[in-house]
């Protein structure tokens, strides 16, 4: 990563610290657990609703259904209902969900990397408590 002298306030103008910032709205979509599995699903081409609750193990249908209406609504997934019977929906990224997964991977990498570790905390010392799950 090329190191900048610009600190992030600079570098994000009008950026995302401000309360009132429309980019805290995006960031609770895009940052949420269940948007973040999604979006990187997605990353291995179209899939059906049926896939991508397979794959965000835990995810009930209504925060998936709930995921995919805001994640459609921010252009960053593709809804195409295909003409056949039964009816089949499959789920995309669109150019911009494509962009924001790129730097989703290597993120979720991290976290598969150090989650262990971090939730576990040093030997012999009990980890956080994880929150309870919402979704």
């Amino acid at each position: 990563m090329a190191e900048s002298t610009e600190t992030i306030f600079e570098q994000v103008p009008g950026g995302v610290f401000p309360a009132a910032c429309s980019s805290r709205v995006l960031l609770d979509h895009v940052m949420s657990k269940w948007g973040v599995l999604v979006l990187v699903s997605l990353t291995d081409g179209p899939q059906r609703w049926s896939d991508l609750r397979r794959r965000a193990q835990g995810i009930s249908e209504k925060m998936l259904a709930q995921t995919l209406r805001t994640l459609e609504a921010d252009g960053l997934v593709h809804r195409e209902q295909q003409p056949v019977m039964p009816p089949r929906v499959d789920y995309s990224l669109t150019p911009l969900g494509e962009e924001l997964a790129e730097v989703l991977v290597p993120l979720l990498r991290w976290v598969g990397r150090n989650a262990e570790a971090i939730i576990d905390g040093p030997a012999g010392t009990p980890g956080p408590v994880a929150p309870a799950d919402a979704g």
